[in-house]
């Protein structure tokens, strides 16, 4: 039913889903400290309507790389329509289940290996995260930049609006249990870890080890705790 509901949301994502005033604060946090350059090239997981590409374009100019890969059709056509209408050259978009991402075509789709993969709001709802980000990682490069944004239940005095946290989450069908941003803290160097929203964002930006087999194999090394 998730999938359902993600991709029969398409066309009202943006306008339901709490994009600027709560969530788009983890994307620019993330992308901000992933700092993508100019000729890079970026692997963007679950892309969803393209929320991510007007700033990943923007720093990594014309001559990088941006890869959009998502699940559903609808939610791809929303992002080529707004890459379209700001003028977002580097953007390429690939329709692929994250969990069977073929990585050859991604990297080809890339023009080479990704120097930066994000995932933002997107491997929460995932049936298999785990296999989602082994295979991200397999497109990237050795010592690629990572970032996971992520969901769960906010804590503190922000758990008042725990239930319209819910809500939202319960919009696209994520799971605020699954903390797929573990998979960052045991298979990435040099880790910083970001809360907000009284904790119901999380950010981990980290890099990949040198030795591609090391970063593979940490990526499936723990499950996401529940």
């Amino acid at each position: 039913m998730a999938r359902e509901r993600y991709s029969s949301g398409a066309r009202l994502y943006d306008a339901l889903s709490a994009e600027w005033p709560v969530y788009r604060v983890g994307r620019t946090t993330a992308i901000e400290r992933l700092d993508p350059r100019p000729g890079e090239r970026v692997l963007d997981l679950g892309c969803g309507t393209g929320l991510n590409h007007s700033l990943l374009d923007a720093a990594v100019g014309p001559d990088g790389a941006v890869l959009g890969v998502d699940r559903s059709a609808a939610m791809l056509e929303v992002a080529r329509r707004r890459a379209e209408r700001r003028g977002l050259r580097t953007v390429r978009l690939l329709e692929s289940d994250a969990t069977a991402l073929d990585v050859d075509a991604a990297r080809s789709a890339l023009g080479g290996p990704a120097d930066v993969v994000i995932a933002t709001y997107t491997l929460s709802i995932m049936s298999d995260p785990v296999e989602a980000w082994r295979r991200a990682l397999a497109v990237a490069r050795p010592g690629a930049r990572v970032a996971i944004v992520d969901m769960k239940e906010p804590h503190g005095s922000a758990r008042l609006v725990a239930p319209l946290a819910r809500a939202f989450a319960g919009f696209g069908g994520a799971d605020l249990d699954v903390q797929p941003w573990r998979m960052i803290e045991t298979g990435a160097r040099g880790v910083s870890a970001r809360g907000l929203r009284g904790g119901h964002i999380q950010v981990r930006v980290g890099t990949l080890p040198e030795a591609p087999s090391a970063a593979a194999d940490a990526a499936t090394s723990e499950e996401p705790a529940a």
